[in-house]
């Protein structure tokens, strides 16, 4: 049962490094969806992408999610060289099926918003939380989101409310990885404790 238990954290340790990405990751960056006059972006870092990803997907009103890097200088970044941005999603959404304050509430409640190492055991500058705003509408939204969310934590957040720069898609790989790696995902959120450790942060 413990050898069990150690072979599926491993895996899980695994799956969000370096490490665990086969050849085929090293193909070009995927070219971004195009975005319909009715549509709008949202841009969320939340550790690694796979996750969040995985969770905005399943909102009504939300298109695609597409994992990718941003909120750094280094030029063509991939995941093998990120260099100083982070792992980040871009949403695209029906802004008349969901508003831009749902999803903000649907990103909060998915990371530890006063960690400022990392996310569960993904440490470092590339999995820190950030809110990438596009205009003062949103800017203003997230802002007061953030403010909201501190109060009822009763903590400070050191989430970022950042204006967005380039955003950078990530390889093929890491699009709908828990479509394609279900096993492997799995493992990674259950080796992670990411679970446990939202409800302990938001005592649900």
């Amino acid at each position: 049962m413990r050898l069990a238990l150690t072979a599926a954290l491993a895996l899980g340790l695994a799956a969000c490094s370096n490490a665990a990405l086969p050849a085929s990751a090293k193909a070009a960056p995927i070219e971004r969806p195009e975005v319909a006059a009715h549509e709008e972006i949202a841009i969320f870092a939340g550790g690694c992408f796979w996750c969040i990803e995985a969770e905005l997907e399943e909102v009504p009103g939300v298109r695609t999610v597409l994992s990718g890097y941003t909120g750094g200088t280094t030029p063509d970044p991939t995941y093998r060289h990120m260099g100083d941005h982070a792992e980040a999603v871009e949403v695209i959404y029906d802004p008349a099926k969901v508003s831009y304050e749902q999803l903000l509430e649907v990103f909060w409640s998915n990371i530890d918003p006063t960690d400022e190492g990392g996310q569960f055991y993904d440490r470092g500058s590339q999995y820190r939380t950030a809110i990438f705003v596009l205009d003062e509408a949103q800017e203003a939204a997230a802002t007061q989101s953030l403010e909201a969310n501190a109060k009822r934590l009763k903590q400070p957040i050191v989430t970022a409310v950042l204006p967005a720069t380039a955003f950078y898609p990530a390889e093929e790989y890491h699009q709908d990885y828990y479509l394609k790696e279900p096993e492997r995902y799995e493992a990674y959120k259950k080796g992670s404790r990411r679970e446990e450790t939202l409800k302990r942060v938001w005592q649900e």
